[in-house]
């Protein structure tokens, strides 16, 4: 871990992180109990939240690929940070005069900007490091993302108890001016523009290169179906989670906090365990058994009456899928063309976002039909599939610190939304 911290390019992306993951958290914490409280618990009002949240990811994700693969990535990150301060400012006079739904424009802007830095994040780290860190490098943010799924409700929700949404927001907006600070450290050479070749190709024909990549790159596609197995199979439990807390536990229904921190310790845990053992451990003992487990635990868990065996499940479930999670990001940021990450992105991301969608919508009539037992072992027989559909993958023909780059005059490439 030590190549890590000695490179200054990886240090201020994960400084820039950090700050992005708390502000995250502060805002979505706020703004739920801030609509919450001015619609009088109106859930028209809460899943309009929701549907402005994820919108962008269909209407911009793949628009946002695109053109973070011709734009300059440094500059595309903090011009996305000073945008999104500005807008914060401007909804905090807006909501200081009373109108408080211009709240909703907070999530929308922030959902859109990040369609463009989360690509090019990614291509400041393909060119920061070298393929032999990657691994470790993926380990870690796995493991900051893990450790805020925890921390961040708490750090949202009492920032809004104690101050209120003016203070969250101008909480945002030293959160937006810092991180925009810490990115304009970035090296110069991370900040390299285009190809002319590339530059001069119209965008609708660098959109359609995207889809040839995909086309032509015969293990992109087999990773395009494992993404769509994973999430129409979360999409059928993700709303059921508080049936198997209150209809086979038989608790209160706000344990189900508790059963999500349980997860999301394991997910933290399964991020370091993954920097450690990085080259050391083949990847697809690593993707095959987290997503081996996911439908064992999966069923296990809609059929255990004993919260402390369904707490265990979820646990090591969280290590495993961590681990899973890292080779397929390792996947991305080493096998991937550089030119075409951003739009990869923009392919994967709304895909699986749609999948987990239409589970989602499926679930509730599923459950109706049948039982809750029934939509669980269909998930978990749809995570089984997706584990022997992953062994086509790369990853599953060598270690994941060995993995080759692929021949420099050919496209390479398999990408993790």
């Amino acid at each position: 871990m030590k190549h890590l911290f000695r490179n200054k390019a990886f240090v201020l992306l994960t400084i820039s992180d950090v700050l992005q993951n708390i502000g995250i958290w502060i805002r979505n914490m706020a703004l739920l109990y801030f609509i919450m409280e001015k619609s009088h618990h109106n859930p028209v009002a809460i899943s309009l939240l929701t549907v402005i949240e994820y919108a962008p990811i269909f209407l911009v994700s793949i628009i946002g690929g695109v053109l973070a693969d011709r734009w300059r990535p440094k500059r595309t990150m903090i011009w996305g940070d000073i945008l999104s301060f500005l807008s914060v400012l401007l909804i905090l006079f807006v909501v200081f005069a009373g109108y408080w739904q211009a709240a909703f424009a907070v999530t929308l802007i922030s959902a859109v900007v990040s369609q463009f830095s989360q690509p090019s994040s990614f291509k400041i780290i393909k060119r920061c490091l070298p393929d032999e860190h990657v691994s470790s490098a993926t380990a870690l943010s796995q493991a900051l993302m893990s450790l805020f799924i925890i921390l961040g409700p708490m750090i949202g929700t009492t920032i809004y108890q104690a101050f209120g949404l003016e203070a969250s927001l101008i909480s945002l907006l030293v959160i937006f001016a810092g991180s925009a600070a810490v990115l304009a450290f970035l090296p110069s050479h991370v900040d390299e523009a285009a190809d002319r070749a590339d530059s001069a190709s119209s965008f609708t024909e660098e959109l359609k290169e995207g889809f040839r990549y995909i086309g032509r790159t015969g293990w992109l596609k087999v990773l395009l179906v494992v993404y769509v197995l994973l999430a129409l199979g979360a999409g059928l439990v993700q709303p059921l989670d508080i049936f198997v807390i209150t209809e086979r536990l038989m608790l209160d229904m706000t344990s189900v906090q508790w059963f999500t921190a349980l997860e999301g310790a394991g997910m933290l845990i399964g991020g370091i365990i993954a920097a450690v053992i990085a080259g050391r451990v083949k990847g697809s003992y690593l993707l095959f058994a987290g997503l081996a487990f996911l439908g064992v635990s999966t069923c296990i868990e809609v059929l255990s009456k004993w919260p402390l065996l369904t707490g265990a499940m979820r646990f090591v479930t969280g290590v495993l899928m961590a681990l899973a999670q890292t080779v397929l990001m390792a996947l991305m940021m080493r096998q991937v063309d550089e030119q075409y990450i951003g739009r990869l992105n923009g392919v994967m991301t709304p895909v699986f976002t749609g999948m987990l969608l239409i589970g989602s919508g499926l679930t509730g009539w599923y459950m109706a039909a049948s039982s809750i037992v029934a939509v669980y072992f269909t998930a978990g027989a749809i995570f089984l599939v997706s584990s022997f559909v992953s062994i086509k993958l790369p990853a599953a023909k060598v270690p994941v610190e060995g993995m080759p780059a692929g021949p420099t005059a050919a496209p390479k490439g398999v990408m993790e939304s």
